[in-house]
């Protein structure tokens, strides 16, 4: 039998601090892995792009998963898929649940603890970009540190608005102004051309960007990451999809910084930067603690698909 979890389903399920243990957890452990996660995608002859994420797996873990997403930047949701959660025992598929939420756990909390870890002590925080991804990182910022103001810019008024309402803050024009009033900026955006540069930022800051995780997106200039302390979740992918893809150098993974291997900030006017890609393991963290509690629970509907 296999197990169906919705998005409603999922947002029953999850909180934000056992995926946050989770994925600390997966950053201290995943390396030790003997087989690497892979990331296949390509262009589709649709206004769109496809991408599988395979196989997601984590020491201790007896299960892997497989996620299959189609990219639609126009759509609303703009990401939709689904994640097989697969005993690693004999490849029966335990769960199959919507990858869009499973994703935006995943890569908003893994962003909010690297965040945590390398921001400074200043509490204003800014978002560019107001969507699911962003609101992972702000609630689990909350669980994190203390949060002081909040501002939000979006390209739709509506949904900076909708987003501040949630969270108690106020919208802005542009992410200059969002630079200019934050300690800690977060972006997760479609942007092919860089949102902030050098002159827009002053020392101290740092900023978590989430949009770039394919080839040609880009949130930050590259005069803003050559003086940042950069760091990612993946070398290899960041060199070849991500933040490192049009040269520059990362200090640290997020894992080496999770282990204590990397001090990340070293004082307290360097500008550090946390740019993820996302990786399989990820997907797994987050689904199989969605798994286990909706088998404790009853959550869930169960399907024979060799019926």
């Amino acid at each position: 039998m296999t197990l169906l979890l919705t998005r409603g389903d999922l947002e029953t399920v999850l909180t934000p601090d056992t995926c946050l243990d989770a994925l600390r957890d997966g950053f201290r452990n995943a390396d030790g892995g003997p087989i690497a996660g892979q990331r296949v995608r390509t262009d589709l002859p649709f206004p769109g792009t496809a991408t599988a994420l395979i196989p997601g797996l984590l020491p201790g873990v007896p299960a892997y998963t497989v996620k299959v997403n189609a990219k639609f930047p126009a759509a609303r949701p703009a990401l939709r898929g689904v994640i097989c959660l697969h005993s690693g025992t004999d490849g029966e598929l335990l769960a199959l649940m919507d990858s869009a939420t499973v994703t935006a756990w995943r890569t908003g909390l893994a962003a909010a603890l690297g965040t945590h870890l390398l921001a400074g002590r200043g509490e204003a925080v800014g978002v560019i970009g107001a969507g699911a991804q962003a609101e992972l990182m702000v609630r689990g910022l909350a669980v994190l540190r203390p949060r002081g103001a909040l501002v939000v810019h979006d390209t739709s008024a509506d949904r900076a608005a909708r987003f501040a309402a949630r969270h108690g803050g106020r919208v802005l024009s542009s992410a200059a102004r969002i630079a200019t009033a934050a300690d800690i900026v977060l972006s997760a955006t479609w942007s092919r051309q860089p949102l902030l540069r050098l002159a827009d930022t002053r020392p101290g800051q740092h900023f978590t960007s989430l949009g770039v995780d394919e080839p040609g997106k880009a949130e930050l200039a590259a005069d803003l990451l050559d003086a940042s302390v950069v760091v990612v979740d993946d070398r290899p992918s960041a060199v070849s999809m991500g933040v490192l893809a049009e040269g520059g150098t990362a200090a640290a993974t997020l894992a080496e910084v999770v282990r204590g291997d990397h001090p990340g900030r070293t004082s307290d006017t360097d500008r550090t930067v946390y740019a993820p890609v996302g990786l399989p393991w990820q997907d797994l963290a987050v689904a199989w603690t969605a798994y286990r509690r909706a088998e404790r629970e009853g959550i869930g509907q169960r399907v024979d698909l060799l019926a």
